[in-house]
């Protein structure tokens, strides 16, 4: 019996034979994770910059599919032919226990060497590894590339008759979560401050198509109107009393809103004919560019751009006014608040040693929210005073209080029938522990 014991490869060719194959598929392993975990965006980059390796990476990332195909197909065959390999070798030496000897070596030696250790090298490199692998696995896609798309082929017919979706496009809103996903992963582990400015600034970039004008405009009741039909040398002195540039101009009633005035064309004129009474505020004004308050901000901001210009009117579904938008509320939305030495600063919270917060009834809830961390609704309500007359459906008196999303609401002042001021006591903080 033992006589009849050969081996049909030497050992001197056997041994070297199984170390290759074990070399071969600790490639193809990490191969197969540099790809799936190469950036996209920064093979993208590199790329455009001449990196002809980013390029080949690109090329493989855009037939994904076919390169894993490739990739997972030339592994396994290495790994069973390995495995058979052993399995003859020390059959022969050892007899039936060589299968249970082989079963151990190859499995402690594939999962170590060509499995655990090439993969995480890749997976904590991916793009480093992508870019020094990319000729040698376009060469293993070229010669196995026939058998692999066979391979993918029928893969995806039987993943078809189980309703499996196969297609690696992502629709908008998916697109949109991995951006955000990645936002929020930005500056992790980061000191300092910068990270979480920079997170802000771009998660407000995505909000602006979920925003509208009417959410970041200024409203009418805070916007400076100017009668035209008044003299000029009043709308001079109305001019220079106010901080604004561009300033509206109407006749007869406030909705009818016949033309915006700048402030340096005013004074031009009035220069140019010796005095206000020889200037005409008709000839002097622009015509008014009229929006619905329903325009997306990402649109506004393109409006902008196309037509040169930084103000717009603001109007209802029936023309009436509501307010007036410019390019630097836009702006603001994404960098934060912009004062000018020629703004007049009025923050309209004052924060109490009590932990509670005096408010002035027209403060955006969106401003509360992003400079506190608060999540009250924004979807009811433009201001903290539209939100306590929205959830207590009457128009309140001073000093009564109300309660609803954790916080607390005190009426302290009201104009008409205007909540002007309130104080709010926001939740207070979960310990932990």
């Amino acid at each position: 019996m033992e006589a009849d014991l050969q081996l049909d490869v030497p050992l001197y060719i056997a041994g070297p034979l199984v170390l290759f194959c074990l070399l071969l598929a600790a490639y193809l392993s990490a191969a197969e994770t540099a790809i799936t975990g190469a950036s996209r965006q920064r093979m993208h980059r590199l790329a455009q910059q001449g990196n002809t390796r980013a390029t080949m990476v690109n090329e493989l990332l855009d037939r994904k599919d076919e390169t894993v195909s490739a990739v997972l197909l030339g592994n396994n065959v290495v790994n069973i032919f390995s495995a058979s390999l052993t399995t003859a070798v020390l059959t022969a030496l050892f007899g039936a226990a060589g299968v249970v000897y082989a079963t151990l070596a190859i499995g402690v030696l594939v999962v170590i060497f060509a499995e655990v250790m090439p993969k995480t090298w890749a997976l904590l490199r991916a793009d480093r590894v992508a870019l020094i692998l990319a000729p040698s696995i376009m060469i293993t896609v070229a010669i196995l590339g026939p058998m692999a798309r066979g391979v993918a082929f029928i893969s995806r017919f039987f993943l078809g008759l189980m309703r499996v979706r196969t297609d690696s496009m992502h629709d908008a809103g998916e697109q949109n979560e991995l951006l955000r996903g990645a936002i929020e992963m930005h500056g992790e582990g980061q000191d300092g401050d910068a990270a979480p400015a920079e997170k802000a600034m771009l998660r407000s970039v995505l909000d602006l198509g979920d925003q509208t004008v009417g959410d970041v405009m200024t409203h009418r009741g805070n916007v400076t109107l100017i009668d035209a039909d008044q003299p000029t040398d009043a709308i001079v002195t109305q001019m220079l009393a106010k901080p604004h540039t561009r300033i509206p101009l109407y006749r007869g009633q406030t909705d009818n809103i016949v033309g915006v005035l700048h402030a340096k064309d005013l004074f031009r004129a009035v220069e140019a004919a010796g005095g206000p009474a020889g200037v005409d505020t008709d000839s002097v004004m622009t015509p008014p560019w009229f929006i619905p308050e329903s325009t997306i901000l990402s649109d506004q901001l393109q409006a902008f751009r196309a037509r040169h210009e930084h103000f717009a009117i603001v109007v209802d579904e029936y023309g009436a006014l509501r307010g007036i938008v410019t390019l630097e509320d836009i702006i603001e939305e994404i960098v934060g608040d912009i004062e000018d030495e020629h703004d007049t600063i009025k923050r309209g919270v004052v924060r109490r040693d009590d932990g509670s917060m005096i408010c002035q009834g027209d403060v955006p809830i969106r401003d509360l929210n992003r400079e506190f961390g608060w999540s009250l609704p924004q979807d009811v309500a433009i201001t903290i005073a539209g939100l306590v007359l929205h959830e207590a459906r009457r128009i309140p008196e001073v000093g009564q209080m109300y309660a609803f999303y954790g916080f607390r609401f005190e009426i302290l002042k009201r104009e008409g029938t205007r909540i002007a001021e309130l104080r709010i006591v926001p939740p207070a903080p979960i310990q932990a522990g």
